[in-house]
């Protein structure tokens, strides 16, 4: 990864960039954030979730947890994805290690694409990048989860190398499937 960009190619034909947080791609990343939330749906990962309308101190934030863990959670890495027209496609959450939540239902990667994006292949590509920084991480045996019942995310992880392990139901009654993916490092 050079300047913390990385490109990866989709099966679309086109290419997207992992790029971290930063100022300059504030206008994509707004674009990306009031997509995701007009839509209504959940937002996956979380950290896409939070209200960036103070962008610098969103920015920081992300940049920070990766050396510290913000009270309450764990050391994460957060990237986005960009295309090569500049827009945000999605979202990675690495975390670098796991607590209890993460262990049961929440596991090291979170990712998600923007709702008119999804079914080009970016899921596939951002999970096969936010591996590779799980192994420059130190982070030899991955856990990555999904609802069940999400067949696409299901088929992202399996094609990434997951073998179902366990189911986990959360306190709200949703069943969320546990992969692992094992690498030797």
């Amino acid at each position: 990864m050079e300047n913390g960009q990385e490109s990866v190619t989709v099966p679309t034909g086109g290419r997207i960039r992992l790029v971290m947080p930063a100022a300059e791609h504030r206008e994509a990343y707004m674009a990306f954030y009031d997509e995701w939330i007009a839509s209504g749906e959940d937002i996956v990962p979380w950290v896409v979730g939070k209200d960036p309308s103070d962008f610098p101190a969103y920015v920081r934030f992300l940049r920070e947890a990766e050396q510290a863990a913000p009270e309450g959670l764990v050391t994460h890495t957060t990237c986005w994805f960009m295309d090569e027209a500049g827009a945000i496609v999605g979202a990675a959450n690495i975390r670098h290690e796991l607590n209890r939540k993460l262990a049961e239902s929440g596991g090291h990667i979170g990712y998600g694409v923007v709702p008119s994006r999804r079914r080009r292949g970016y899921a596939k590509s951002i999970l096969a990048q936010s591996l590779l920084l799980t192994e420059r991480l130190g982070i030899r045996d991955v856990l990555v989860v999904c609802d069940r019942g999400n067949t696409g995310s299901e088929r992202t992880i399996v094609g990434n190398g997951g073998q179902f392990h366990s189911e986990f139901t959360e306190a709200n009654g949703n069943v969320v499937r546990r992969f692992w993916i094992h690498r030797d490092m």
